[in-house]
């Protein structure tokens, strides 16, 4: 194994495990993975044998990828699928927000319990390294997803008073939407073009976007960089909900449907609270651990946040144009 908890990954001797493979994520993460880092084994663990199969006739049976049907609800599968993994990526999750408000045990089963099950197997199986996925719906959370996801990112610190001692180290990476995946909009607003009217719950609506490729490539560096217990927030772009509809369904009419349950008028990366332990570098921000007992070694680089800040989608210094984002879809 090359991988330790802290320093240099060496890809080509190390064997990796994605759950929740076989999604949006997923599917680019292995792209990315197979292209450009060669790691030794590459294991996608999810529960859909037919995209399982569809990413094996995808991919040309690469000798290095390996699939395993599971369900993050099983410990059992977990701790086979993770025997002799060096790093995991934890992905699988419900995502849906009206499903999650629906069936709130199910989302709990999976996100919660479904995080603990990661992080028990990881440490029994003696994985080095665990990233956990997130998103903004877990800071100040306001609907079930978002409230499950937190708790996930609790479950992700606080293991590392478990997993340390026993050479297991656990992270989280913490970003917003991302163009192009299934549970955006840029689908839905495509979809209605052509009917030529779209919805908007709310017109002064701001997001944080991601591109996809971008999100994997930052959750893979947050691996290379993690010490234990931090979450890492990429700085990214923000864009208006009217130019998001400009850009992907010009000249639309608007309906205003009112916002939904759960749903925010804006999103936040890194809350006032969180800012106190927050280190600011170049292309991201790294929330480190409040009270770290598995001794944390605090990073000396990267600048202390101003008493107060807090990373918001509406008070973004970055903001996406029409152009650029209709330049991101036609990617």
């Amino acid at each position: 194994m090359s991988a330790t908890t802290e320093g240099p990954v060496t890809w080509s001797d190390t064997s990796v495990l994605i759950t929740g493979g076989t999604g949006s994520f997923g599917n680019k993460f292995v792209e990315t993975m197979l292209a450009r880092h060669r790691p030794r084994r590459l294991c996608v663990f999810s529960r859909d044998e037919l995209k399982q199969s569809e990413m094996l006739a995808r991919f040309k049976d690469h000798p290095s990828l390996r699939f395993f049907i599971g369900d993050v609800r099983d410990r059992e599968r977990l701790m086979r699928a993770m025997h002799g993994v060096d790093i995991v990526f934890h992905a699988a999750a419900l995502k849906q927000i009206p499903a999650c408000e629906y069936n709130p045990f199910e989302a709990i089963q999976t996100n919660v319990l479904g995080a603990k099950n990661v992080i028990d197997a990881a440490i029994d199986e003696g994985v080095r390294r665990v990233i956990g996925i997130s998103t903004d719906k877990s800071v100040n959370p306001i609907n079930l997803y978002g409230a499950t996801k937190l708790c996930a990112e609790k479950l992700f610190v606080q293991g590392n008073v478990y997993g340390r001692p026993r050479g297991t180290s656990f992270a989280v990476v913490r970003y917003g939407n991302v163009i192009g995946s299934r549970g955006s909009v840029v689908p839905l607003f495509a979809a209605q073009r052509a009917s030529g009217r779209v919805t908007v719950t709310d017109r002064e609506m701001t997001r944080f976007w991601i591109r996809l490729e971008e999100g994997v490539d930052f959750a893979i560096q947050s691996a290379e960089l993690m010490r234990g217990g931090e979450i890492f927030v990429p700085k990214i772009a923000s864009m208006r909900i009217m130019d998001l509809v400009e850009a992907v369904a010009p000249g639309c009419a608007v309906d205003d449907i009112g916002i939904r349950a759960g749903e925010k008028l804006h999103e936040i990366l890194v809350s006032e609270d969180e800012s106190r332990q927050t280190l600011e570098f170049d292309r991201m921000f790294v929330i480190e651990p409040l009270d770290p007992k598995w001794g944390y070694r605090a990073r000396e680089d990267g600048k202390r946040l101003a008493r107060g800040f807090r990373y918001s989608s509406d008070s973004n210094d970055v903001w996406l144009s029409p152009a650029e984002m209709k330049a991101l879809c036609d990617d």
